[in-house]
């Protein structure tokens, strides 16, 4: 018997996703994404200066933060300051690296982009979730500079995406939401540009390990469920 999903998707269906953009009235660029449960909001500032390795080279740079809010999950998740934990840390330094590839830095000039993701309510995927949504409020920050004349054409020469694909009853499954991530028996983030070329993959055996055919299986799936957020991308970008 195939394995049914908690919601009735089929194995190879994203979640519900949505971007609400300009959903805030100071950030260059604001979206909040909505995926199935999972809802992230992306906020972009851009500062006309770069760090100190970078002054005068005449490019520009892009940086990432991620933060849980309190209310996001069931019991209530204490809030970083000083001091991140080592999952916040890989996660934004994730989301970064993705959106830093959606960008040429010397036609950004010397500027500092910044992605601040901030997780309202978390179901899984939500630093899938931040790439993705972010990558919306990153082109609506950059079309902003352009409006204004501070910039002659756009930086940006990719579309970045992201999901997730896990390995559960013996088959691949896309998107995953908390029930799912929890039982699989792997766990794989994928990221890809519109050329689906490979920015990253991290990829966990939660019990033993898994096989290159299994690999290649849910790399397949992840491509899929990429192009088709892709798409949703492109659709909300012209709305």
């Amino acid at each position: 018997m195939a394995f049914q999903r908690t919601d009735g998707r089929q194995p190879d269906q994203l979640r519900p996703i949505s971007f609400e953009r300009h959903f805030t009235r100071f950030a260059a660029g604001s979206v909040l994404t909505r995926c199935g449960d999972t809802q992230v909001l992306c906020t972009v500032t851009i500062q006309p200066k770069v760090p100190r390795f970078l002054e005068g080279k005449g490019q520009g740079w892009l940086t990432a933060e991620y933060r849980m809010l309190p209310g996001a999950t069931p019991q209530r998740h204490e809030r970083e300051f000083l001091k991140l934990s080592g999952r916040t840390q890989e996660i934004q330094r994730l989301v970064g690296r993705s959106l830093r590839a959606a960008l040429d830095m010397e036609a950004l000039g010397e500027r500092t982009i910044t992605i601040d993701a901030d997780v309202l309510q978390a179901d899984a995927g939500t630093r899938t979730t931040a790439i993705t949504g972010g990558f919306v409020a990153l082109q609506d920050a950059i079309a902003q500079l352009i409006q204004k004349g501070d910039l002659e054409r756009s930086p940006i020469r990719h579309q970045i995406a992201a999901v997730s694909v896990g390995w559960l009853e013996d088959q691949p499954i896309l998107d995953l939401n908390y029930v799912e991530d929890v039982a699989a028996k792997v766990d794989l983030n994928v990221v890809l540009n519109d050329q689906l070329g490979v920015i990253e993959v991290q990829g966990t055996a939660e019990e033993g390990a898994f096989s290159r055919t299994h690999l290649n299986q849910m790399l397949d799936l992840a491509e899929k469920g990429i192009q088709e957020l892709f798409e949703a991308q492109r659709q909300a970008l012209v709305d």
